[in-house]
């Protein structure tokens, strides 16, 4: 009679199996998985096409290098119409050279062609959707978008909810250009489907303070210094006024610092000095 044979394992196989690492993992999937594949401690991979935002230090940040196409895009600012201009006008002047349109869904303010060719920005290429409820905005981006018919759509909506939001990215996916939503600073405490979120804020020496929020990666511990002249203004701009920050006056060795003077939003309120409401009272 044959002897028995052990029916159970041997040590070795019951002992457990080490992990394999990520990179070994991913290179024994298909390329087009292992390309999709991410990690959340690294900056994601495009999925689609980019856009240079015109920024070196801005493209480092951003997933595959620029603004992302078959997707939605955030924009935030205090006030808006006027930093978005600011911060797009490098990818708006790549549409257009393009020979693609770039449409504008209710604007806060009228679009002014003249400063609009400093940013290489033609009005032949511009299409302008006069909105007057949130309502006809959210129609009309939604139909654009769908429709797939421009280079780059930006769109004013300050009171979308998540769900509209929700509903646009999905859209986007099949627009082969970037889609812009300009909302509020509030809304950076919004939920949002948009996988890309930036918040931007007036800073010195005619540059933006850029706060990426939300990205496909690690979250950015500080706001980048953007520099960003406004157009028509660099051609202009002595040395000297570039860095206008250097010619404010330095308090002298060992003097008190003046009071600062209250701020509200970018409008500087500052009091007479005393010296000055004495003279006009002897007078």
């Amino acid at each position: 009679m044959p002897p028995a044979t052990a029916s159970l394992a041997s040590p070795a196989h019951n002992a457990p199996q080490p992990v394999p690492a990520p990179g070994a993992l991913a290179s024994g999937l298909p390329a087009a998985v292992a390309a999709a594949l991410w990690r959340g401690d690294q900056l994601g991979a495009p999925v689609a096409a980019t856009l240079s935002s015109g920024f070196a230090v801005l493209d480092a940040v951003l997933p595959g290098g620029g603004w992302p196409c078959h997707t939605v895009t955030e924009i935030l600012a205090p006030q808006s119409g006027m930093l978005e201009w600011r911060l797009l006008g490098p990818v708006l002047r790549q549409v257009c050279t393009a020979g693609h349109s770039v449409v504008l869904v209710g604007p806060p303010r009228p679009p002014h062609p003249p400063g609009l060719r400093f940013e290489g920005i033609s009005e032949r290429q511009l299409v302008w959707v006069q909105t007057e409820t949130p309502a006809e905005r959210l129609w009309a981006t939604e139909q654009l978008v769908r429709a797939n018919a421009c280079g780059a759509v930006i769109a004013w909506l300050p009171q979308v909810r998540a769900e509209q939001v929700r509903r646009l990215q999905v859209l986007a996916a099949g627009c082969a250009g970037p889609v812009f939503l300009c909302r509020p600073a509030s809304a950076a405490q919004e939920s949002s489907a948009a996988p890309l979120r930036l918040l931007a804020r007036v800073g010195a020496d005619w540059a933006l303070w850029v706060d990426v929020f939300k990205r496909k990666g690690p979250p950015l511990g500080t706001p980048l210094h953007v520099p960003s002249v406004p157009g028509g203004l660099q051609s202009i701009l002595t040395p000297r006024l570039k860095q206008p920050s250097a010619l404010l006056p330095s308090h002298p060795s060992g003097a008190a610092p003046r009071t600062p003077t209250p701020k509200v939003d970018h409008v500087v309120v500052s009091a007479p000095a005393a010296s000055a409401r004495r003279h006009r009272i002897a007078h």
